[in-house]
């Protein structure tokens, strides 16, 4: 636009100043005139020159500004690229460490899994105070490996390889073997078909349908108290009180919770469940054959699981074995109850028989998880043999710590047998602290 108007005034200049060079003496006066014109367009073109500049200078002034601007915007890009890749850093760092554990079979999806369960025993067999230093036998230490793969929208594949692996086992320790051999067992090797519609059918080495049917347990004591009560100590040895002489009865002997078959070979179906029920049934090697009724459900605050079992054991004077076991917890107040039974037929002597019931709190003390406490008491009845019976009183705590998949446990109980047809035996008194830490 400037350029534009100083091109006018050069025009208009030139068409005034026409005169002078082509008009003659008649029109001097005109040529002083314009003259005059020519000063002030001087000058008019000065100003514009001086606008001109400083025009000029404002527009550098933008340009410096503007180039400074975008300086400062690229070290504020680097600045924030530079904290966001010390941000990914730093979470990176933090992050667990992706699953790299992948099945041979791309169809295949597999998981590892497993725990490790120490405790220290210390025992009062009523002659000498012991430590022992053990493998809880409640809960031992294994590995599993499970595959699944979906083979339709209702049918699941599986297989479930399970190992236990211990040393110095608490069923095998005692006062004459305080440093048991390293103890391996198949718990599970085992294929499965799993459907909502039609249920689920295992074949192989796994629970048969009355395993844990006398078991159930929601107080989460459980990793050293529940029903069955030798475990931690199952294989010491009870102590005569006349000459302190050790006898060939364990504690495993007089106390059981005869919770039907355990695990064996066995092929097992389990039904859909219908209004909270589900039954389970098995033929198992050796001629045997179990079957089982489980329920649970939850009303007004109140949490709740029971089951029922028959099994025939096929042993010689045995007949069947029926066990069961209730369990309620009340969620907002963690009080719970937990009831258990079993009882074995036998021929020529009085039936074997065990009763337990246990009340527990569970609540939460700290941030790290639930605390567990527990009082339970059992009797036991014609065990070993038709002439013994026996009871138990125990307590126990167990501290969570959630995160970690970590338990920690105290325990105090007393093992108590009356032989009616043999020399009377020492209690036992035994005190448990150890952990159990899942991965």
């Amino acid at each position: 636009m400037l350029n534009k108007r100083v091109t006018a005034i050069v025009f208009f200049s030139l068409v005034l100043a026409a005169p002078a060079f082509f008009g003659g003496p008649a029109m001097a006066q005109d040529v002083k005139v314009d003259a005059a014109v020519l000063e002030k367009l001087q000058k008019t073109i000065e100003q514009q020159q001086q606008q001109l500049e400083s025009m000029q200078q404002q527009l550098n002034q933008l340009k410096q500004t503007a180039t400074d601007a975008q300086s400062q915007a690229s070290e504020a890009k680097a600045t924030a690229d530079e904290a966001a890749g010390a941000a990914k850093h730093a979470t990176e760092a933090v992050q667990p460490v992706a699953k790299t554990v992948s099945s041979g079979q791309p169809r295949v999806k597999l998981a590892i899994s497993g725990q490790v369960n120490r405790a220290v025993n210390v025992i009062d067999d009523g002659k000498n105070t012991t430590a022992y230093f053990v493998d809880n036998d409640a809960s031992n230490t294994r590995v599993r490996f499970v595959g699944t793969a979906r083979a339709t929208d209702d049918l699941t594949i599986g297989s479930r390889l399970e190992v236990a692996m211990t040393s110095n086992e608490s069923g095998d320790v005692n006062q004459d073997n305080e440093n048991s051999s390293d103890f391996f067992n198949v718990r599970w090797a085992d294929l499965s078909l799993a459907s909502r519609r039609f249920g689920k059918l295992y074949l192989g080495k796994g629970d048969t349908a009355s395993n844990n049917a006398a078991e159930l347990d929601l107080s989460k004591t459980d990793v050293v108290q529940y029903a069955s009560i030798a475990d931690i100590a199952a294989g010491m040895l009870f102590r005569e009180n006349r000459d302190d002489k050790l006898t060939s009865i364990s504690i495993s002997d007089a106390f059981k919770d005869l919770d039907g078959l355990s695990r064996k070979n066995r092929v097992r179906y389990d039904t859909p469940t219908f209004w909270n029920f589900h039954l389970q049934g098995g033929v198992v090697s050796d001629q045997r054959w179990d079957a089982s009724l489980w329920w649970g459900g939850q009303a007004l605050g109140v949490k709740a699981v029971a089951a029922v079992a028959l099994s025939d054991p096929n042993k010689d004077n045995t007949d069947l074995i029926i066990d069961g076991s209730f369990s309620a917890l009340h969620e907002a107040t963690g009080l719970n109850l937990t009831l258990s039974a079993g009882q074995e037929g036998r021929d020529g002597q009085g039936d074997a028989g065990n009763y337990y019931i246990k009340g527990g709190w569970l609540t939460r003390f700290f941030s790290v998880g639930q605390t567990a406490f527990g009082l339970d008491y059992t009797r036991s009845v014609n065990l070993p043999t038709g002439r013994d019976d026996g009871y138990s009183v125990g307590t126990a705590v167990v501290q969570q710590f959630e995160k970690y998949g970590t338990e920690a446990y105290l325990q105090y109980r007393v093992y108590s047998l009356s032989r009616g047809a043999a020399s009377s035996v020492n209690n036992m008194n035994v005190g448990t602290i150890g952990a159990r830490v899942k991965f």
